[in-house]
C-alpha cells in the first residue's frame, strides 16, 4: 500500500511540473505573436520590421511561421493554437475574397472565437500595369538620351509607337512583355489587347518565369533601349528602375468583368490580426494600428535586397535606420528608445 501510495505522490508531483513547466503560461506571461510568413519578400520583410519592434520595444515573444496565402489565412481564422498565426502584415485580399469576406464577418460575430479584425492599410494599394523606361518618354540627359516616344502616355498611343518597339523575331509588329503562361495577368493581357485593338501591331512575349521577365526588362534599361511590357508593384525591378506606368481608362467593375479595357483593380494590403488579440495584446495592436509604409518604400527595401544580396532581416534593418522618423511615430519614445538601442 505504501508503495502504491509512494507511486501516486510521485505521479501528482510529476502532473503539477508538467503543468507549471508546459501546460499553462507562467502568471504574467505574454502572447506570443505568430507572424504569417508567406512566400514573397515584402510581407517577409514587413513580418521583420513588426516583430523587431514588438519584440525589443514591446517584450512579447515572435515567431514566423511559413505557407501559403489560404493555408495561413484559415489558421489564422480558425485560431486553432499552436503554431497558427495572429498576425498577417499584408493581406492581398482580392487573392481570397471569399475567405477573407467569411474571416470577418466570423470577426464581428460574438458567439464565435473565430474570426479577425482589420487594423488597416500597410501600404497604400498595390499597382499593376503596363510600363515603360521614364527616358523613353522624356529621355535622361545624364546618359544622353534622347526621347523616343515624347507623346507616349496611354495604351492608346501604343499604336503609333509599335516600331519603337519592334520585335526582333517579327519585324512587322512591336514586342509587348507580358505575364508568365498560367498567371491570371496573361489572360488579362490578351484581352485587353483585343480590346485596346492593338493585337495587329504587337506581339505578346511570355518569359519563363518571373527573373526572365524581371531581367528582360532592367537588360533593356541599363542599354538605355525601348521596353514595354506589364508589371506591378511592390518589386525590388520597380524600385531600382525609374520606370512610367502607362494610362488606360479608370477601372471599372463592369468593364472588368467583359472586356478588361480598363485599369487593373487595385488590391487591398492590410494588416489583420486575430480578433482576440486586442485583448491579449492590447499595445501591439495599437502599434500596428499606427504602422504604415508606401509602395515606394516597399520598392527601395526591395531593391536594397537585390542589390546587396540581402536577407529579409538584413532588409528591416536597414528599413528601420533609414526610416527612423517614419517607425518612431507608431511607438511612444521609450519603447522607440529601447528598439535603437538595438538596432545592429
Amino acid at each position: 500500500m505504501k508503495q502504491i501510495m509512494r507511486l501516486f505522490s510521485h505521479v501528482l508531483v510529476g502532473l503539477a511540473a508538467i503543468l507549471l513547466i508546459g501546460g499553462t503560461a507562467p502568471a504574467g506571461a505574454k502572447e506570443t505573436i505568430i507572424f504569417a510568413d508567406f512566400g514573397w519578400d515584402s510581407a517577409q520583410v514587413h513580418n521583420r520590421i513588426a516583430g523587431f519592434i514588438i519584440e525589443k520595444g514591446l517584450g512579447y515573444p515572435i515567431k514566423f511561421v511559413q505557407g501559403e496565402t489560404i493555408m495561413l489565412n484559415t489558421a489564422l481564422i480558425q485560431a486553432k493554437g499552436g503554431e497558427a498565426p495572429n498576425v498577417n502584415m499584408e493581406t492581398w485580399t482580392e487573392n481570397w475574397q471569399e475567405l477573407y469576406d467569411e474571416g470577418l464577418a466570423k470577426g464581428k460575430d460574438p458567439d464565435t472565437n473565430q474570426g479577425f479584425v482589420e487594423l488597416g492599410a500597410n501600404f497604400p494599394n498595390s499597382v499593376q500595369g503596363w510600363y515603360v523606361p521614364r527616358y523613353v518618354v522624356e529621355g535622361d540627359l545624364k546618359r544622353g538620351i534622347e526621347p523616343m516616344a515624347p507623346d507616349l502616355k496611354s495604351v492608346s498611343d501604343l499604336p503609333k509607337y509599335w516600331k519603337l518597339f519592334k520585335d526582333p523575331e517579327d519585324p512587322t509588329k512591336g514586342r509587348f512583355h507580358s505575364c508568365i503562361p498560367g498567371w491570371s495577368c496573361a489572360l488579362v493581357n490578351e484581352d485587353k489587347f483585343k480590346a485596346y485593338g492593338i493585337e495587329e501591331y504587337y506581339n505578346i512575349m511570355q518569359p519563363g518565369s518571373g527573373p526572365a521577365l524581371a531581367a528582360s526588362m532592367e537588360t533593356a534599361y541599363k542599354r538605355g533601349k525601348p521596353w514595354l511590357g506589364y508589371y506591378w508593384a511592390p518589386t525590388w525591378v520597380l524600385g531600382k528602375l525609374d520606370m512610367v506606368q502607362l494610362e488606360e481608362p479608370k477601372f471599372d467593375q463592369n468593364i472588368w468583368e467583359t472586356t478588361k479595357a480598363c485599369e487593373y483593380p487595385a488590391v487591398k494590403c492590410d494588416i489583420i490580426v486575430h480578433k482576440s488579440l486586442p485583448q491579449k495584446a492590447p499595445d501591439v495592436v495599437e502599434f500596428l494600428k499606427k504602422y504604415g509604409t508606401t509602395l515606394e518604400i516597399n520598392n527601395k527595401f526591395l531593391a536594397y535586397m537585390r542589390d546587396n544580396k540581402a536577407s529579409t532581416d538584413e532588409a528591416a534593418a536597414w528599413f528601420l535606420k533609414n526610416y527612423e522618423d517614419l517607425w518612431t511615430g507608431w511607438v511612444s519614445a521609450d519603447v522607440a528608445a529601447k528598439v535603437k538601442t538595438t538596432i545592429k
